[in-house]
């Protein structure tokens, strides 16, 4: 682990990124049966690359990799785009869940990715 963070700060990253990559990835399935807008290229695309690059960012963290904060900065990038398109959805439980995972992840990553923009 990078000596300049915590690890349970670490630990409570990683743990944002599974939860949001699981909520991502289950949401496309749901999308998908329900078509029209959730269903839409674009929408599904962004639910896609939100759970890999989660994924990605998680790896990067559990291998201690010097990269990391890098990564974590793109992860948040792309977990704010996806909260934010989720949110469209209002009254859609599941997407409600899926934009709070993407925020939760977005929050923990920016303050992981801090010491790379620096």
């Amino acid at each position: 682990m990078h000596n300049s963070m915590s690890d349970s700060k670490m630990k409570a990253c990683i743990d944002s990124c599974r939860a949001c990559e699981e909520a991502c990835a289950s949401s496309v399935a749901h999308c998908l049966g329900l078509g029209g807008r959730h269903a839409s290229p674009e929408h599904v695309m962004l639910l896609l690359d939100c759970s890999r690059i989660c994924a990605t960012a998680g790896d990067f963290m559990v291998r201690g990799s010097e990269h990391f904060a890098r990564v974590c900065g793109a992860c948040a990038e792309v977990c704010e785009a996806c909260y934010r398109d989720c949110e469209t959805f209002g009254d859609d439980a599941m997407m409600c869940r899926c934009a709070e995972a993407c925020r939760q992840c977005a929050k923990a990553c920016l303050e992981m990715a801090a010491p790379a923009m620096k």
